[in-house]
């Protein structure tokens, strides 16, 4: 894996194939997507993906990427975990319908705000909501990639253990990875031995498991806009500097 520059041309539109996909809950995927001229990208960055149907209607969302550009046999290769909105118009074809080899569009990379570089050395809190980890996945595996030692906590919210996005991976990290600290909240359904109730994301959990204010930590929260909009409100009461919280939050198009 290499950690590369980001894009000069954002808005260019690029041919990529899908070359793999993985299952990753029942409702999500990841889609292995080679594009032979990606220019790079930073972890937190997205893309926009877009699909045109044979009478010209186009649908195009945007996804986060998942991980570092990795190289491949023929070219550069990006990940992008979707997440299925039952009545959307794109996941349901990206999960059920495109193929290995299928072409789609892709635009990017984008954002500039809510990025991770890893020579970054301060401390990191990661906020997630559902399938929000996914750009927070990106700096985790970025982290792991260039030996960054920039500590990092995870506080990932969830509704159910089976809702765990990347969950073999994220076992793998907190025993692997020196520095990288992980805790759940679940939000239905915890798993047998685990300790309290089903519960919302609250002022205990940010304050035990997140990093004091006076670290100065960089911190990203992504997830559904209420549940960023409270652990923001949470971080700010707690005396973190707004202008080191960094939010990102979606909604339920797909």
């Amino acid at each position: 894996m290499a950690t590369s520059t980001p894009s000069r041309a954002p808005n260019r539109w690029h041919v990529a194939r899908l070359v793999e996909r993985r299952v990753e809950t029942p409702t999500a995927q990841t889609l292995v997507l080679e594009l032979p001229d990606w220019p790079g990208h930073l972890p937190g960055q997205h893309v926009d993906v877009r699909l045109t149907a044979p009478d010209g209607y186009q649908a195009a969302r945007s996804y986060s990427i998942a991980g570092p550009v990795v190289d491949g046999p023929g070219g550069p290769r990006i990940e992008v975990t979707v997440q299925r909105v039952h009545d959307g118009e794109v996941s349901p074809y990206l999960i059920d319908v495109f193929a290995d080899g299928d072409p789609v569009e892709v635009r990017g990379p984008l954002g500039g705000w809510f990025i991770w570089r890893p020579e970054e050395t301060a401390p990191v809190q990661l906020v997630a909501g559902g399938s929000g980890i996914v750009p927070l996945m990106a700096m985790i595996r970025s982290r792991r990639a260039t030996g960054s030692k920039a500590p990092f906590r995870l506080i990932y919210s969830v509704r159910t253990p089976g809702d765990v996005i990347y969950a073999d991976e994220l076992r793998r990290r907190i025993r692997d990875d020196f520095g990288l600290d992980i805790a759940y909240v679940y939000t239905r359904e915890a798993p047998e031995g685990w300790r309290g109730e089903p519960h919302r994301i609250g002022l205990a959990d940010v304050n035990t498991h997140g990093w004091p204010p006076d670290l100065q930590p960089l911190t990203y929260v992504c997830g559904p806009t209420g549940f960023v909009e409270t652990v923001a409100d949470l971080l700010v009461g707690l005396g973190h500097p707004s202008r080191r919280v960094k939010t990102e939050r979606f909604g339920p198009t797909g």
